[in-house]
């Protein structure tokens, strides 16, 4: 696996910040699916966060929170501080500067606009002056020089490659200090991917931007994020510093998913049973323990967690920066550590 991207010592006070989020949904059977069920996130200027998790563990319902789209049942989301407000003149303003980057450009650009006028729709929304200086500039930022070659090309005759830089420019043409990435290099061929991975790195580098990209892949988390925060059902389980996460996995789902990374061929594959639990009904204890490897051989048992891992809930992972994880067996290794430092 190549290096992780560097750490960076310059990051920022937050800009965006989740506290105790929860977001519930009526399930289909009338029941409450608890989509986020307390999340504690702090993103800092020019810092770039990989949320990570299979289908259904609420990191695009957390992504969708972030950007507005998505009123939380509970707790908050800040931006510089203030919490974000939900009426129509304030989420304007607030989308002019925390934009969202999906991962189907097909599907993101309307076949029957122009480079031009899809790059332009968000500096008229928000009735920002010099379009066309915003709009160029934007698509070579974007890395489409000459952007003027552009202009008037529509997405059926550009490359994958291309499209995904012509929606990466629609964000950057309104100036924004976030940018949110769900799944962003998912659709393209892995000859495109390593450019576009690049692009967000140059583009943080050369604007400050903040990033939180919305990934299943490890291995773009590992080449791509300075913190990795990894879900599942609804809860942070595991966050902190690329390398730590990465190198060090603490809870058994990192380890997990890590394990399957094509690159990391010295580790052995755990292969998790059953799909991830209906959020309209979360196991009681630990919500990852029907499906834990440690659970399941016995592991927490010969700890004397098991029960624990059953019956006991986890305290909710807090948003302070250093590498954590929410889970019995790893408290308990902590706390056997302190009593042989002691």
């Amino acid at each position: 696996m190549s290096q992780p991207a560097a750490e960076r010592t310059d990051v920022g006070s937050p800009v965006v910040e989740v506290d105790d989020l929860a977001v519930t949904f009526r399930g289909r059977k009338g029941g409450s699916a608890r989509a986020l069920d307390g999340v504690n996130m702090a993103i800092g200027r020019g810092e770039i966060v990989a949320l990570v998790g299979e289908s259904g563990c609420g990191k695009t319902t957390l992504a969708r929170s972030i950007l507005g789209l998505e009123r939380p049942s509970s707790g908050e989301v800040r931006y510089l501080g203030k919490p974000l407000g939900y009426g129509g003149r304030a989420l304007k303003a607030y989308r002019r500067h925390v934009q969202l980057v999906l991962q189907d450009p097909s599907g993101a650009l309307n076949p029957r606009q122009s480079v031009y006028e899809a790059v332009a729709e968000g500096p008229r929304v928000h009735r920002m002056s010099n379009e066309p200086g915003r709009v160029a500039d934007a698509l070579a930022r974007a890395g489409l020089r000459p952007p003027e070659r552009f202009f008037l090309r529509y997405p059926h005759e550009l490359s994958g490659g291309q499209r995904q830089r012509v929606v990466i420019a629609g964000a950057l043409a309104l100036n924004p200090d976030v940018i949110v990435a769900d799944e962003p290099v998912s659709s393209l061929d892995a000859s495109v991917r390593g450019e576009i991975l690049a692009l967000l790195l140059l583009l943080r580098q050369e604007l400050a931007l903040t990033l939180l990209v919305v990934t299943h892949d490890l291995g773009l988390a590992w080449n791509i994020a300075d913190r990795i925060a990894v879900m599942y059902l609804g809860r942070v389980v595991e966050e902190g510093p690329t390398e730590q996460v990465l190198s060090a996995p603490q809870h058994p789902y990192t380890q997990a998913l890590l394990s399957v990374v094509p690159e990391m061929k010295q580790v052995q594959p755990i292969v998790l049973t059953g799909e991830t639990p209906d959020p309209t009904s979360i196991p009681s204890g630990c919500r990852f323990h029907p499906r834990c490897p440690a659970y399941a051989s016995g592991e927490a048992e010969r700890a004397g967690v098991a029960g624990d891992c059953r019956d006991r809930d986890l305290t909710v992972l807090s948003a302070t920066g250093d590498h954590r994880a929410a889970c019995w067996l790893v408290d308990t290794r902590a706390s056997l550590s302190h009593v042989h430092m002691g």
